[in-house]
C-alpha cells in the first residue's frame, strides 16, 4: 500500500474516533435528560404530598364540624327535656326549636353533601395521582429502556470500530514491514 492508502485510513481511524466522541456526547446529553427528569419527577411527588396534607388537614377540619354538630344535637336533647317540664312556654319554645332544628337539618345535610363532595375530590386526586405516578413510572422505565439500547449500541459500534482499528493496524504493520 502507498502512503497515500495508509493516511485514508489514518483519516478514516479519526473519523471513527470522531464518531465516537460525539456518540459519547449524545451518551452524557441522554443522561443529563434522565437527571432532569428524575427532579421534575420528585417535584411532582412533593407537590402531591403537599395536597395530600392539604386534604387531611381539610378533613379533620370537616370532623371537628361534625363533632360540634354532634355536641349541638346533645344540647338540643336536653332542651327538649327542659320544655316537658315547662309547659306553658311550650308553643313558644317548640317554635324556636323547630326553627333551630331545621337549621341543624340543613346544616347538616349541607354538610353531608359537602362531605360527599370532598370524598369524591380526595378519590378523584388519589386517581390522578396514581395515573401521574404510572405515567412516570412509563416515562422512566423508557428512558431508561432507551439508555439501554443507546448503551448497547454503543458498546457495539465501539467493537466494531475496535475490530476495524485492529484491521488497519494489521494493515499498516503489515505495510511498515514491507516497506
Amino acid at each position: 500500500m502507498s502512503n497515500e492508502s495508509i493516511r485514508d485510513l489514518k483519516n478514516e481511524i479519526e473519523l471513527k474516533e470522531a464518531e465516537i466522541d460525539e456518540l459519547n456526547m449524545e451518551l452524557q446529553q441522554k443522561i443529563e435528560e434522565i437527571n432532569k427528569l428524575k427532579l421534575y419527577s420528585t417535584k411532582l411527588k412533593y407537590q402531591n404530598k403537599n395536597l395530600e396534607d392539604k386534604l387531611d388537614t381539610k378533613i379533620d377540619y370537616d370532623k371537628a364540624t361534625m363533632k360540634e354538630l354532634d355536641d349541638l344535637s346533645e344540647k338540643i336533647k336536653e332542651k327538649e327535656e327542659i320544655i316537658e317540664d315547662k309547659q306553658d312556654q311550650v308553643k313558644y319554645l317548640r317554635s324556636l326549636i323547630d326553627d333551630y332544628r331545621n337549621q341543624i337539618t340543613a346544616n347538616t345535610e349541607n354538610l353531608e353533601v359537602q362531605i360527599r363532595k370532598i370524598s369524591k375530590s380526595y378519590e378523584d386526586l388519589l386517581k390522578q395521582k396514581d395515573m401521574i405516578i404510572q405515567k412516570q413510572d412509563e416515562q422512566i422505565a423508557n428512558l431508561i429502556k432507551s439508555k439501554e439500547e443507546i448503551i448497547k449500541s454503543n458498546k457495539t459500534n465501539v467493537i466494531s470500530l475496535k475490530l476495524q482499528n485492529e484491521k488497519y493496524q494489521e494493515i499498516i504493520d503489515k505495510l511498515t514491514k514491507t516497506n
